[in-house]
C-alpha cells in the first residue's frame, strides 16, 4: 500500500524534463494521480530552470518520495456555552 501524500508533506521529486537533478520541496496541492510541489531545495545548476518553473513542479505521486510528513492539525476544544 502506498503512502498517502497530503498538503504540507516534505517530499523528494525525481528529475524530469530540463531538470538534471532530483529536488526537494513541500506539497502545495494534491491531485488524483499527481502532486504540486513548491521546490525548496535543488541543485545550483538547475536554478535557471527552477526559476522558469516559478519554483513549482507537478510530479506523479509514484515519483514523489516522502521525506517528512506534515504535522497533524491540533484540535482546539470548543468552549462550552
Amino acid at each position: 500500500m502506498a503512502v498517502e501524500l497530503k498538503i504540507g508533506d516534505y517530499v523528494q521529486g525525481k528529475k524530469f524534463a530540463s531538470l538534471e537533478h532530483n529536488f526537494k520541496g513541500e506539497i502545495e496541492k494534491v491531485y488524483e494521480n499527481s502532486v504540486l510541489i513548491l521546490i525548496k531545495e535543488f541543485d545550483k545548476s538547475d536554478e535557471p530552470i527552477v526559476n522558469e518553473y516559478n519554483h513549482r513542479a507537478v510530479v506523479r505521486k509514484g515519483d514523489a518520495k516522502m521525506i517528512k510528513a506534515a504535522p497533524k492539525p491540533v484540535k482546539v476544544p470548543e468552549p462550552e456555552a
